[in-house]
């Protein structure tokens, strides 16, 4: 059995069902893309992944064990980036990453998850003169800065240039290969090797959600 795994998943979601009898599987290592048009479902297979919702039927397990049975030992595995940005405007870059590391760590990693993502330079600038790319460069630098198992990421792409895609497939390499997983539901090509891709377009969502 892979070590995080989804069976016979049904999401019910603004009076619908979203999707049904969707199954997945991965193990250390591995990268799923999600894929379909929108309303596919797939920001809302990602909240089921976080814990965040709960299946109208179906299991999420981790090693086995049904993750809403040890919701904040999953919490810790996971790092959940979503599609809107979470930076606070006022606090300066460093000062925003230090938070969401210090939910974790003691904020050792913050420089160096800066530098991955290319805005030591922005560090002192306040999050309310951010550009888009920034914001979001900012937002993905958290997966670097504290430990998480398994990386969700809501379009992760969105607003990124060529090179600051670059340095999202660096980190994702260098997590996958430390044994982490990743899930990211995206329109892009985000060009991560050996990913398998899961096309929810084929259990049964028909409206947008």
């Amino acid at each position: 059995m892979p070590l995080f795994s989804g069976h016979d998943l049904t999401c019910f979601r603004g009076g619908r069902i979203v999707f049904g009898g969707l199954e997945f599987g991965f193990d250390p290592g591995d990268a799923l893309i999600l894929v379909g048009p929108n309303g596919s479902g797939k920001s809302s297979l990602l909240r089921l992944m976080t814990g965040l919702l709960r299946p109208l039927a179906g299991r999420v397990q981790w090693d086995g064990e049904d993750i809403a049975e040890e919701p904040e030992t999953h919490n810790r595995r996971v790092h959940y980036v979503g599609h809107l940005d979470a930076v606070k405007p006022a606090f300066t870059v460093a000062e925003n990453l230090t938070f969401w590391a210090g939910l974790r760590t003691n904020g050792e990693a913050v420089q160096p998850a800066l530098d991955a993502f290319g805005i030591r330079h922005l560090s002192e600038v306040p999050g309310r003169f951010l550009s888009a790319g920034q914001r979001r460069r900012l937002n993905l630098a958290r997966l670097k800065a504290s430990p998480g198992k398994l990386w969700l990421l809501d379009e992760p792409a969105t607003a990124l240039d060529s090179r600051a895609l670059e340095q999202l497939r660096a980190a994702v390499a260098s997590h996958r290969a430390d044994g982490g997983m990743v899930c990211a539901a995206t329109h892009a090509d985000l060009g991560l090797d050996g990913a398998s891709t899961l096309d929810l377009a084929g259990f049964g969502a028909k409206d947008a959600a």
